[in-house]
Parts: C-alpha cells; sequence; structure tokens
C-alpha cells in the first residue's frame, strides 16, 4: 500500500474517508484514529498504519438515513471488516481507543479469523451497566466540576458560529481526559471544522449509546476472541474507568493488561515511552515486561 489518503465505498453507499502512513509490512488499522496521527505516527516506522474515519465521524459521508445508522456499534464492527477487505489485509493488527477499543475487542469475537493482534487504550468498559469500585473508577473533582459546566452549556448554549461553540465545549471537556491538568492542551479531538464531528452528539445520544449499552457479552461471546489483546489502560482514567480495562483482561482468553500510573483517557501523552513502547513490544510478538496476566478486578 502506497502512503496516501482517499475515500471507501461501502455496500450501501457510504463513503469513508482514511489516511495510510507507513511502508512497514505489518498493517495496522486504527479505526476514528486521526487525532492521534501525529502521536502513533512513529509506528510506521516499521508498519503500515490505516487510519480512518468510521461511520458518520470526520470527513467521511455524513449519514441521514437511520437505516444506515440504528445499528450503532455493530455497523462500525462491520465496516472495519469492509475496510480491511478493501485493502485485501490479512489478519491485520489493531489499536482502539475509549469506544473504538470497544469496537476492536468485539471485532476480535466476531471476525477471530481475521485478526492478527489487538490493542485496546482506556477501552469503553464491556458492560455499560457495570458500577465500579472507588479504585477502579475516577469520578473526582474534576470530573464533578466540568459535567457541571458542560451541563450548564448545554443549557444555555454558547452563541456565535457553531465551530466556535465546539471548540468551546473541547476546551471545557479536555480536562478530564489528562490527570496533569498541564497536559490538558494537548488533548485536541474536538475537529470542530467538520460538520460530522459538530453533530456528533445526536448521533451519539441516538444511536451509538443505545447500541452498547444494548450490548449482552456471555462468556461464550468472549471465548471467540482467539487473538492476542494488549489492553493500556490509565489508572485514573475519568472518561472509561480503569475497572472496564480489567474486566477486559479477566474476560478475553488471551489478555493482559498494561496499567499506566497516574495517567487518565490519554495515557500516551503522559506516559509515551511506556504505551508506545508497550505497544511496539507487542506487535512485534512479545509481550511487554509490563504487562500482567489479570486474574481479577
Amino acid at each position: 500500500m502506497q502512503n496516501g489518503s482517499g475515500y471507501i465505498t461501502l455496500g450501501d453507499g457510504v463513503r469513508l474517508y482514511f489516511q495510510i502512513v507507513g511502508t512497514g509490512a505489518k498493517a495496522v488499522a486504527i479505526p476514528n484514529g486521526f487525532c492521534f496521527i501525529d502521536d502513533f505516527k512513529l509506528l510506521g516506522d516499521s508498519r503500515t498504519l490505516i487510519f480512518y474515519d468510521v461511520r458518520n465521524r470526520g470527513r467521511s459521508d455524513p449519514v441521514s438515513e437511520v437505516a444506515k445508522l440504528e445499528r450503532g456499534i455493530h455497523q462500525d464492527v462491520d465496516d472495519l471488516d469492509a475496510v480491511l477487505r478493501h485493502f485485501g489485509i490479512d489478519q491485520p493488527d489493531l489499536i482502539g481507543h475509549s469506544y473504538i477499543g470497544l469496537m476492536v475487542g468485539l471485532y476480535a469475537m466476531r471476525y477471530p479469523d481475521r485478526v492478527g493482534r489487538v490493542v485496546q487504550i482506556g477501552p469503553a468498559q464491556p458492560d455499560a451497566a457495570k458500577q465500579y469500585p472507588g479504585p477502579l473508577s475516577c469520578v473526582d473533582r474534576v470530573f464533578s466540576d466540568t459535567m457541571a459546566e458542560i451541563a450548564q452549556m448545554m443549557k444555555d448554549p454558547p452563541s456565535g458560529r457553531p465551530e466556535e461553540a465546539c471548540k468551546r465545549f473541547w476546551s471545557v471537556l479536555r480536562a478530564i481526559y489528562v490527570a496533569d491538568p498541564k497536559d490538558a492542551a494537548r488533548i485536541d479531538w474536538g475537529r470542530c471544522d467538520l460538520p460530522n464531528e459538530r453533530n456528533f452528539r445526536q448521533y451519539w445520544i441516538n444511536h451509538l449509546w443505545p447500541s452498547i449499552q444494548s450490548l449482552r457479552l456471555t462468556a461464550e461471546d468472549f471465548a471467540q476472541a482467539s487473538a492476542p489483546v494488549l489492553i493500556v489502560h490509565g489508572n485514573k482514567d475519568r472518561s472509561a474507568p480503569y475497572g472496564g480495562g480489567r474486566d477486559w483482561a479477566t474476560r478475553l482468553p488471551d489478555a493482559r493488561l498494561v496499567t499506566v500510573e497516574n495517567a487518565a483517557h490519554a495515557p500516551w501523552i503522559e506516559a509515551p515511552e511506556l504505551v508506545f513502547g508497550s505497544i511496539a513490544a507487542f506487535f512485534d510478538g512479545a509481550w511487554p515486561s509490563e504487562a500482567e496476566k489479570v486474574r481479577s478486578l
């Protein structure tokens, strides 16, 4: 594959935007990873990285037909398979962050023969309804203050252009994604120039979140995921509780956990050597020395 960008047309006519970075023999797909290209491209020194915008996100086509959105995360799983088949990739490695971490986990269960190794970074927990005790769930003053400020913004939206309102929203939200406030400025995930991103909230509320809430994964489902899975999770994650990372590590048959101490939802920002070193070692075929075989929550 050559470096470059373009669109992939899916079976239902929806186009997904992609960009390829790196020239290595092994392919790594990173769905919804455009915000992280500058940070993650160092992995492309020996691999080919395929970043793409998932359905109704980023530069992919905006979708208004309910029938093309209502399956939510299940549609994202099937779209990932379509992307891999488009490029003719045999058993690629995968990286998924946040709810996309959940999505690549589902992919490993549904298409076990189509995946090599899987990395979940701060993944959404496998059971959305589960509540974790204090040490496994970081609900601190930063989280409470941020949520209160966002709730007020929803009641009294900022005036001005939608792009400016989006930027204001992200200027507040980014505080929860890092443990050290000085790192908040490095969270630039809003992509507020793109209509899909400005409108993401409604897509999330109406389709994605309900599809995640309705998941009822069984022991048999987890057992289908035969691929090795590395979970990288900050123990101060306010967005996807650290307990969820431990849950994944206990329930998947071949998984280990790298705990990033005093890091939140973007652990590669706060501990880049640990995070990228662990991912590189894992993709080279070895469990990183910091990886723990988790026996219990």
